[in-house]
């Protein structure tokens, strides 16, 4: 009797092990943040940003940013910003409760005039969570919706001849020593 329970229960183990070991093995190491003079070096990539919130400052079109400079800093030489446009306010949410507190922010930085910023569009990046997908409008050009074509013009969706090109069975080759 023991020993059907011993069995048992090693078998509940190794179940259990080989459930788990996947989500265990692509859970990862969490991203580590950057400072924002670090962040200010790293163009174009995707990263987590920690920085401190000294002041939130909205222009009278509704764009708000979020000073990340000390005000004994110069203007001239803060090198980073984080910038949430007007229409993305109602997916940001009220920025001034992140005045005197240091955040994380995951988002790309890009190149702004002079200096490096990074586009707060959701407040899931606070979080870690990624911005607002915006879709190229340049390859959207010529699309309507009433149309029942594909957005993009793609030459592996359409058909060439019943098969695709690179499948073609017209084309074989003979197998040595048959």
């Amino acid at each position: 009797m023991r020993f059907c329970f011993a069995r048992g229960f090693a078998a509940h183990s190794f179940a259990m092990l080989v459930l788990c070991a996947p989500a265990i093995a692509f859970a990862g190491k969490a991203r580590p943040c950057f400072s924002v003079d670090q962040a200010a070096q790293m163009l174009n990539k995707d990263i987590c940003v920690s920085a401190h919130i000294y002041d939130v400052v909205e222009l009278q079109d509704g764009t708000r940013f979020l000073d990340v400079c000390s005000p004994a800093t110069p203007d001239d030489k803060c090198r980073f910003t984080v910038i949430s446009r007007r229409e993305d306010r109602d997916d940001v949410g009220e920025l001034g409760k992140f005045r005197n507190q240091d955040v994380q922010i995951r988002g790309t930085v890009q190149p702004m005039r002079g200096r490096a910023g990074m586009v707060l569009s959701r407040v899931r990046q606070f979080y870690g969570g990624p911005p607002k997908f915006r879709p190229n409008p340049l390859l959207a050009r010529g699309f309507s919706a009433d149309e029942e074509r594909a957005l993009v013009s793609d030459p592996n969706l359409r058909p060439q001849g019943g098969r695709r090109a690179f499948m073609n069975t017209r084309d074989r080759e003979t197998v040595p020593g048959k």
